[in-house]
């Protein structure tokens, strides 16, 4: 009955959140399928690979890079920390659909003093009001924080074939669309071996403990983000695939982490572990073709389910882990590294074989006989206190690439290094995908399906007795599963 209750609280819940997600976000689009361009065409119907994305003058696609204002907030008061969460998402609701209105409106498409005008003034004019919330929220319980006024103003950014970086106006012509076009896949086998590894140290704790938990085939997915957006229905504006814990949503607590079914094969570890769908784009209808965060916002096409999943947790060449704490949260990578810059990228994209030369801007094209691999390494120092932080990133960092040392303050913890292995064939580039589809990881609608935005989260909920377990492993030089 427990099971039944909750999750009646939990509709409720999704109830109370898009209502109030109608409240804030008056004026907001229907949600139909004006992303179609990868395959779709609005109706619905499957269609060659089209061209009707929002053009810039210089003859390449547009997109809205914002600046990230959740980046800039490293001290929220706990008290106000669940309504700047909820703001932080509408900020992310608000660019997807001034986004969705860009590439809808003929006129915007065609004249960028309209879309300025039209489109970009009002997006500046609500972000100014959700800014303004945020700092009332945090002056309440402690310093209001100064400037954030700031990064109100978007702006509209070219990309192309040959994109010139972070917050240029400046580009090449391309194929219009969501993304990505041609130019973002490279042969891997034109890439040089660029792999390093810190050296190893004595007294180093060079074991490998190894976590069994499939590879999402209860096929259980959603568009939330409980980390960064908690309590938020689509919060993501992407789909995640999950495996581990099976209650994950924007609205799991940790007591329900905690009591919830794992698919892992040891019991112990009732983590979450989650990363954006890859999806070839076939044209085909899956089951969120016309809902948000799928279809409605640019992710179409069929959901590729990875045919390995490795979790393993490592050591720390210059000494010994300590355990992670229950409950601690890590991001790793930037869901948008395409508009925010490379600060926080972490993407790595291989080929199997040719892991020894890892990708972050280009999807590989892998040789017959090859599959496709996504290598996604998690922060592994942490500062001994907090489960999370208000930018979801100051609790935790990486040790130094090239000592192994954790920041000044920092503990070693046990580093997970999340693989997925995808069998897929090599996308036609010669005719933008006609012959053989592209693939793209799933993303927020205005980065474009970039490589660089690969990322994956994190909830450790491993019970006492089996973290121990796996930093003794890793502390003694074993291999365990």
């Amino acid at each position: 009955m427990r099971h039944h209750t909750r999750k009646r609280s939990k509709a409720t819940q999704r109830a109370i959140a898009a209502t109030a997600g109608l409240a804030l976000g008056a004026g907001a689009l229907i949600a139909v399928n004006v992303y179609a361009s990868a395959h779709e065409s609005a109706n619905g119907n499957s269609t060659k690979r089209a061209a009707q994305g929002p053009a810039d003058p210089a003859g390449g696609a547009t997109t809205i890079s914002c600046p990230d204002v959740g980046a800039k907030l490293t001290s929220v008061p706990g008290r106000a920390r669940t309504q700047v969460d909820k703001e932080l998402a509408l900020l992310d609701k608000q660019v997807a659909e001034a986004y969705q209105k860009l590439r809808s409106s003929t006129k915007a498409i065609q004249d960028r003093s309209f879309a300025t005008n039209a489109i970009m003034a009002p997006l500046k004019d609500r972000r100014t009001a959700t800014i303004d919330r945020i700092a009332i929220a945090i002056g309440r319980s402690g310093t209001r924080p100064q400037g954030l006024e700031a990064l109100a103003a978007c702006t509209l950014r070219a990309t192309g074939a040959q994109d010139q970086g972070p917050g240029q106006e400046q580009g090449v012509t391309a194929v219009q669309g969501n993304g990505p076009v041609a130019a973002d896949f490279v042969d891997i086998t034109t890439v040089r071996p660029n792999v390093k590894s810190p050296r190893m140290q004595r007294g180093a704790s060079a074991g490998r403990f190894t976590t069994q938990c499939g590879v999402n085939e209860n096929k259980l997915y959603n568009s939330d983000n409980i980390i960064v957006a908690p309590g938020v229905d689509n919060g993501a504006h992407h789909t995640h695939d999950y495996v581990g814990n099976q209650d994950n949503d924007a609205f799991t607590t940790n007591e329900e982490f905690a009591a919830a079914a794992t698919s892992c094969r040891n019991q112990g570890d009732k983590s979450t572990y989650y990363w954006p769908v890859l999806r070839l784009q076939d044209g085909t209808r899956e089951f969120d073709a016309q809902e948000l965060g799928g279809g409605a916002e640019g992710n179409t096409g069929t959901i590729l389910t990875a045919a390995k999943v490795t979790l393993n947790f490592v050591g720390n060449p210059r000494g010994k882990v300590v355990a992670m704490p229950k409950f601690l949260r890590i991001i790793t990578g930037d869901a948008k590294a395409f508009t925010n810059g490379t600060a926080n990228a972490n993407a790595s994209w291989s080929c199997t074989g040719f892991e020894n030369r890892q990708l972050t801007d280009k999807y590989p094209v892998c040789p017959q006989g090859s599959s496709l691999v996504r290598t996604s390494k998690f922060q592994s120092c942490w500062d001994g206190r907090s489960t999370d932080s208000a930018n979801h990133r100051s609790h935790v960092a990486f040790a130094d690439p090239r000592t192994g040392a954790c920041p000044s303050g920092m503990k070693a913890v046990p580093q997970l290094v999340q693989r997925l292995v995808y069998d897929v064939d090599a996308p036609g580039l010669d005719d933008n995908g006609q012959s053989s589809p592209f693939y793209a990881v799933d993303g927020f609608p205005e980065q474009m399906h970039k490589p660089i935005t690969d990322h994956g989260d994190f909830i450790n909920v491993f019970d006492e007795r089996l973290m121990n377990r796996m930093v003794q492993c890793i502390n003694t030089g074993r291999t365990c599963r």
